[in-house]
């Protein structure tokens, strides 16, 4: 039997979980009976409909959102282009428009539901440095005869226009955000752990842990209620003992978790069950880190089979990507200028020594380049490092300390506000280096990496990254590593602009910058 007996309950007769009656299934009935009994859930359909509700908004308002970001974008850039005289400025500010329709449409600006928290100035800075890529590469291609300079300018009413459209959607007349998943997992201890710890640790999806129904006997580590227990070995009672734990807890999904003691004709048996009762069944994957749009779902032979897109290694989105690494980097270096020699003056004017400082660093594929950073140390900082190798704040190979003595007044400044890490614009116009990707590591520190670690070498390092925008020092080693891996399989030109986008915020912030 998969149900736990409670004999402090008032309630006659088995239970499926704690102070809850088991729902009557043909599994209740005398044993002695010789026929056939089929797993069946509840008879009685749980009412859902008048909690939850229609969860997303139809989007009446959707064509006008779209029109404002046409004429947002088009007609203002159409008023510069023309006042500066250039050349074809209708055919221009017509192609940038739709362009730009184009990039929100591709990023899910135009989504019926509405829009996160995270909506507003910061992600239409994003679609804008997307469409400023884009168009560059366009202009490149098409020779056209648009001054650069003038086309930025042009374009700047559009991210005005945008960002206020991206507030207006987040006031109340568009409707509520999503409502959280009650989630009751199931599955085995240590999967049920895994689970409840890591959708507990993050803030960005919907799900809510609400209880948990483990497989056996074995103790979970997690807080999470457990109103029951699945038995080791499939039971009649399975499918009742998870609707009666859903039920309790108020729960309108099941997570399950697929396992030695769970798998192939339990976990059908178990669907069926639950379906019936009326509560809906998810089958967590023992892929992880794998973006959404990345899985394909087919199936064949009557098996459910999940295709995994390869991740970007050519095609046009790594060509788009190198053409804004060297066009972004080059308009950084031209732009900065005044603040380059600023800071190389302070470098210069504060400490002795050099005002860059060069280091070896592995890129992609493992190969070793020079990267300049302004420096931030003493000149012999390198020597001093093997006496405070005791002092390393850092769980893995990299070295990290808060209060390194070897950091100069200035340079404590430089590396709060990230200003340290502005010649490596150079290392990105040389391609060694691109605007977005892991942590360009030391020798030493790749010596130490085992086959995991490896793969954070796959790609080109980045002057800003996952990491840069996630905490950045304050982050353990292997929380470093699995941000990476992330952006080394998942990355596109759209999740680089929306990375970019956030790195102004978390240089803002300073959190773990030092």
């Amino acid at each position: 039997m998969g149900h736990v007996e409670l004999p402090e309950s008032e309630i006659s007769g088995p239970v499926g979980l704690a102070g809850a009656p088991r729902p009557r299934t043909v599994s209740n009935r005398p044993r002695s009976q010789k026929f056939d009994r089929l797993p069946q859930g509840p008879t009685v359909q749980r009412e859902r409909s008048a909690r939850t509700g229609p969860r997303n908004r139809p989007g009446r308002y959707l064509p006008l959102v779209i029109c404002f970001d046409l004429f947002g974008l088009g007609l203002p850039g159409w008023l510069v282009l023309r006042t500066d005289g250039e050349p074809g400025a209708l055919a221009g500010a017509a192609a940038a428009a739709l362009v730009w329709s184009g990039v929100r449409a591709a990023r899910g600006r135009y989504s019926l539901r509405a829009p996160g928290p995270s909506a507003g100035a910061l992600t239409a800075s994003g679609d804008w440095l997307l469409l400023i890529g884009v168009l560059a590469v366009l202009w490149t291609v098409a020779d056209g005869s648009i001054d650069p300079a003038a086309a930025v300018v042009a374009l700047i009413p559009g991210l005005l226009a945008a960002t206020t459209v991206s507030g207006v959607r987040q006031l109340p007349r568009w409707g509520k955000r999503r409502t959280p998943r009650r989630v009751l997992v199931v599955g085995e201890a240590a999967g049920v752990d895994r689970a409840v710890r890591l959708l507990g640790s993050r803030s960005d999806h919907e799900y809510l842990v609400v209880a948990a129904v483990p497989v056996g006997t074995t103790a979970l580590d997690c807080d999470a209620p457990v109103p029951g227990r699945l038995a080791p070995a499939p039971a009649d009672d399975d499918a009742s003992t998870v609707l009666g734990a859903a039920f309790a807890h108020d729960a309108d999904l099941a997570l399950v978790i697929p396992g030695p003691e769970l798998a192939e004709e339990r976990l059908r048996r178990l669907s069926w069950g639950l379906h019936d009762g009326g509560l809906e069944l998810s089958v967590l994957s023992h892929l992880s880190e794998i973006a959404v749009g990345r899985v394909r779902p087919t199936s064949a032979a009557g098996l459910t089979l999940l295709h995994i897109v390869p991740p970007l290694r050519r095609g046009p989105q790594p060509v788009l990507k190198a053409a804004v690494d060297r066009t972004g980097a080059a308009l950084g270096l031209l732009t900065l200028a005044p603040l380059l020699l600023l800071v190389a003056a302070a470098v210069r004017l504060t400490s002795g020594g050099p005002v860059f400082h060069r280091q070896i660093r592995h890129g992609q594929h493992n190969r070793p380049f020079t990267m300049w950073k302004f420096r931030t140390m003493i000149a012999d900082a390198e020597r001093h490092r093997a006496r405070l190798a005791a002092a390393n704040e850092n769980d893995g190979p990299m070295f990290k300390m808060r209060r390194d003595p070897r950091v100069t007044r200035v340079g404590r400044l430089l590396r709060r506000s990230s200003l340290d890490e502005l010649p490596q614009l150079f290392n990105v116009l040389r391609g060694d280096m691109s605007l977005v990707g892991p942590r360009p590591p030391l020798p030493d520190e790749v010596s130490r990496y085992d086959e995991r670690e490896l793969r954070r070498l796959a790609v080109k390092p980045g002057l800003t990254g996952l990491w840069q925008v996630s905490g950045r020092s304050d982050l353990s080693w292997q929380e470093t590593v699995s941000l990476d891996l992330w952006y080394v399989d998942n990355w596109s030109v759209a999740t680089d602009m929306g990375l970019m986008a956030r790195t102004l915020r978390a240089v803002t912030d300073g959190r773990g910058a030092y």
